[in-house]
């Protein structure tokens, strides 16, 4: 599944209500006007609390009752996200009672998928690309932290669908292997519309195709600049300049 689509939201805001009959104004979010541009990777920063993760989960529709969105989001096709959403939380959430290829194939219980040799056959191409395919018969404990990232990764692939959103995916890694993991993220997710929350700047620098911060209570967001280098990016001197800005902002805003 392929499609070049581009979110825009303008003047969005989520709140949350305690109980139905709480109307109280507990927005997380106000005068949120950003655009998710179409197989590009869009970086959200901002101190923890701000709103960041519970944006990206109204994206994948995975909120509860309790709390509201107003504001107008524009798909680029006018369908709804609704099943062309793939969701990466934090924690890798493998199943620990499955092997690596089962884990991999978990999201076949949730929709129409092909059979299950093709889809297995699928899967493995997916390790071989994650560099596991030797690893596929093991349980999770069996893992590094970083493999269960790569093989995250690879279920979150098979899924194949157009938008990928994705929450602070590295944050439990050491440097090398998350530096590492971002290269591979950036090349397998090519031709995808990436949603990427983090709280570190170097790292929203060194992937971003465009980059916001988070700011405020409630939070609203503030486009920032980026390095004229591709991502993924190197540290050098520019990129260094660019994620002291960010630092700076964001210890304004813990003020």
């Amino acid at each position: 599944m392929c499609a070049d689509l581009e979110i825009t939201i303008t003047n969005g805001s989520l709140r949350y209500h305690s109980t139905k009959n709480d109307q109280q104004n507990n927005a997380v979010i106000e005068n949120l006007n950003l655009t998710i541009a179409a197989n590009k990777w869009t970086c959200l920063v901002g101190k923890s609390g701000c709103g960041k993760s519970t944006l990206i989960k109204f994206l994948a529709g995975l909120l509860t009752e309790s709390t509201q969105w107003q504001g107008q989001l524009i798909i680029s096709d006018n369908q709804p996200l609704t099943g062309r959403v793939a969701y990466m939380a934090q924690q890798d959430l493998l199943l620990p009672w499955l092997t690596v290829l089962d884990n991999v194939c978990i999201s076949s219980k949730f929709g129409h998928h092909d059979s299950i040799p093709n889809l297995k056959q699928r899967a493995m191409t997916l390790l071989e690309q994650v560099g596991l395919a030797d690893k596929h018969q093991l349980l999770p404990q069996q893992l590094s932290g970083g493999m269960r990232q790569r093989v995250a990764l690879a279920r979150t692939l098979l899924q194949d669908q157009p938008i990928v959103l994705m929450d602070e995916p590295f944050s439990a890694l050491d440097a090398v292997t998350r530096y590492r993991l971002q290269d591979l993220f950036v090349n397998l997710l090519k031709h995808k519309t990436v949603v990427l929350i983090t709280h570190d700047p170097q790292e929203a620098i060194r992937l971003s195709d465009q980059l916001y911060i988070l700011q405020g209570e409630p939070a609203f967001a503030t486009a920032l600049s980026l390095p004229t280098s591709l991502p993924p990016r190197r540290f050098d001197a520019e990129s260094a300049s660019h994620q002291q800005r960010i630092f700076d902002i964001l210890a304004h805003d813990h003020d």
